[in-house]
């Protein structure tokens, strides 16, 4: 049985600098992103767009819900598992190409994350990113390929690292 989840944010621009957009060197990018029940997000273009860059933008927004929402499918798989992980972090990259009509899309995101485990098969620990990948919701939803590079440790020595491949 499939079930529909929904979800609500709103955006508000706050880079009116008086004159609205009457130019392009006009306006300000900054906004704020919120939801119910959560604290704003100060937002922005990249500074490559004449954004703030001590914001958040559109594009760090995405590779940090690709990279949240892997991990949480992850730890799912893993606990589903055995597989015991007590330390999870990622180093999310992605490549965007901005196109001549000044428009753009993002290429490729590859996820690196870096996954301590206490008990389980590091083997297997490492072949859970791909369950993990197909169940993230973020990761099924966009037209790019998001790839994975991870590397696991074994908590009590942490001499044994699963290299990436």
């Amino acid at each position: 049985m499939d079930i529909d989840h929904h979800y609500k944010t709103m955006i508000t621009w706050t880079g009116n600098r008086g004159l609205g957009t009457a130019t392009y060197k006009a306006y300000g990018r900054e906004s704020l992103l919120s939801a119910a029940n959560h604290h704003e997000i100060e937002s922005s273009s990249d500074g490559a767009f004449r954004g703030d860059g001590a914001r958040w933008n559109p594009e760090e927004l995405l590779l940090g819900a690709l990279s949240q929402c892997h991990m949480l499918s992850y730890l799912h798989e893993a606990a589903s598992a055995g597989v015991v992980v007590t330390a999870y972090s990622d180093v999310a990259t992605g490549e965007m190409r901005q196109t001549n009509d000044g428009g753009g899309h993002f290429t490729s995101v590859t996820l690196n994350p870096v996954v301590t485990i206490a008990a389980g098969d590091p083997e297997l620990a490492k072949s859970l990113h791909r369950p993990a990948s197909e169940k993230c919701f973020i990761a099924q939803s966009v037209n790019f390929p998001v790839h994975h590079a991870p590397r696991i440790h074994l908590e009590a020595t942490d001499a044994h690292t699963v290299p990436s491949g």
